[in-house]
């Protein structure tokens, strides 16, 4: 995500800092590339005027004329603007003290609500929550189906309401059903329309009376830039929703819409759709996101992932071989099998600070099938070579390529990896960054793709 407006940033931050004297003009002139960067992203142009005028006079201010890295202060401001301009910080889901919190989720045709809904629950769900599904979308074919079938999938019951047409009785029966059986919130998901018309407000405005929710979250698709922000703009006016959650982030390569609309709206982001997997849903944290735009990396956000998906004493463990200098081919297979609860390959290298021995992590492309080939080629190997990589001469990595189909050059293309990984996890270990990571323990699997 932002892959275009953090390339384009980059190249004039870069510009910036190789400049002896921080001028006016050469303010101006790094201003004018940071809003045709933000313009071509999309980003609503009144939002991108008001945040450079704020920019420009602190960046014009005597902190900075008097800073020994005014260059760097510049980024510094920026980066405060654009946390300010996401709205700061994180804003919580608020719950009810009635019983249970009910979740209003609205939104336009095709903007991932049913889906998202989904993610939601699965959410709450890990975090020890009691969450029920119901669709009161009783026009569109199949509405109430699919979110029967998601709610199965996550293991989160949804109410059928079969005999029931009317959306407005459908939710009240949820809700007193979700009381009955001990359920502490229900996700309504509403009905949509392909432009909003004033039975779609009518119809969600007589939910929102009766049901008297705790959120009213708009889900709006960040792939369809300004017109998200203007349906946000709309449905906050008629509503009064109380946060937004953006879909199809993680293929938005521009980012206009989730850098307007707090500011046009003033309603918070409150989480991110990142992928079509039901787990593929965050917070928005302002100043994570800000950090990825600017190349600064997001490894707060990884090291949470990492915590929530791995084995606490397998990391361990894996931490004290990378330190004795035992880690060896049969951990490197393991720590591959632990990487894939994580994610991609890719999303992980995204999260990764563009700078030190991760400045040229973001051009690396990898194909996941790689890793089935890597472990196919581990297997290969006796006990022995797995302990000790250097007995595995070129007679074994012939037998070890024909025993996994693969090829010589993969099996040394492999033991190649394994040896960078296991220094350069090493490396970091002994860094900072290292000993944060090493609570956790980053997969050693994801050092060797970088």
């Amino acid at each position: 995500m932002f892959d275009a407006l953090q390339e384009k940033l980059e190249k004039t931050f870069k510009s910036l800092r190789v400049q002896g004297v921080l001028t006016e003009q050469v303010v101006d002139e790094s201003l004018r590339e940071v809003r045709l960067a933000l313009l071509e992203a999309d980003v609503n142009y009144k939002v991108v005027k008001d945040l450079l005028d704020r920019v420009r006079i602190r960046a014009l201010g005597e902190e900075v004329k008097q800073s020994l890295t005014s260059s760097q202060e510049v980024v510094r401001i920026v980066r405060d603007e654009l946390v300010d301009l996401l709205g700061g910080t994180e804003v919580a889901l608020t719950f009810s003290r009635e019983y249970p919190t009910v979740f209003l989720i609205v939104g336009l045709q095709g903007s991932g609500k049913t889906t998202t809904a989904g993610k939601l629950a699965r959410w709450l769900a890990e975090r020890k929550r009691r969450p029920m599904l119901v669709s009161t979308d009783v026009y569109r074919p199949a509405a109430r189906e699919q979110l029967a079938i998601i709610a199965k999938a996550i293991e989160v019951p949804c109410f059928p309401g079969d005999d029931i047409s009317s959306p407005l009785e459908l939710a009240l029966a949820a809700r007193k059903d979700a009381a009955d059986r001990g359920h502490d919130i229900l996700i309504v998901d509403t009905a949509g329309r392909l432009h909003i018309d004033e039975q779609l407000m009518q119809e969600v405005s007589d939910l929102r009376t009766r049901l008297r929710p705790s959120e009213v979250l708009l889900v709006a698709d960040a792939m369809i830039g300004q017109d998200a922000v203007r349906s946000a703009q709309e449905f906050h006016e008629r509503l009064g929703t109380s946060g937004v959650i953006l879909t199809k982030l993680d293929g938005d390569a521009r980012g206009g819409a989730a850098l307007s609309i707090h500011a046009v709206t003033g309603q918070p982001i409150k989480f991110i759709g990142v992928g079509e997997k039901y787990d593929a849903l965050e917070v928005f944290y302002p100043d994570r996101i800000v950090s990825r735009i600017l190349g600064m990396g997001d490894v707060l956000s990884l090291i949470e992932k990492a915590e929530q998906k791995l084995d606490r004493d397998k990391a361990l463990e894996v931490h004290r071989k990378l330190q004795s200098d035992s880690f060896s081919l049969q951990d490197f297979r393991d720590q591959l099998r632990e990487m894939k609860k994580i994610g991609s390959v890719e999303e992980m290298i995204g999260m990764l600070p563009k700078l030190g021995i991760f400045k040229d992590a973001a051009k690396a492309r990898v194909d996941e099938k790689e890793f089935v080939y890597m472990e196919a080629i581990i297997n290969s190997m006796t006990p022995r070579e797995r302990r000790n990589h250097e007995i595995i001469n070129g007679k074994r990595r012939r037998r070890i390529a024909r025993g996994s189909g693969t090829s010589v050059q993969q099996v040394n293309q492999l033991l190649k990896q394994y040896v960078q990984t296991s220094r350069m996890m090493k490396t970091m270990s002994k860094s900072f960054f290292g000993k944060q990571l090493s609570k956790i323990k980053l997969p050693a699997g994801v050092a060797g793709q970088t």
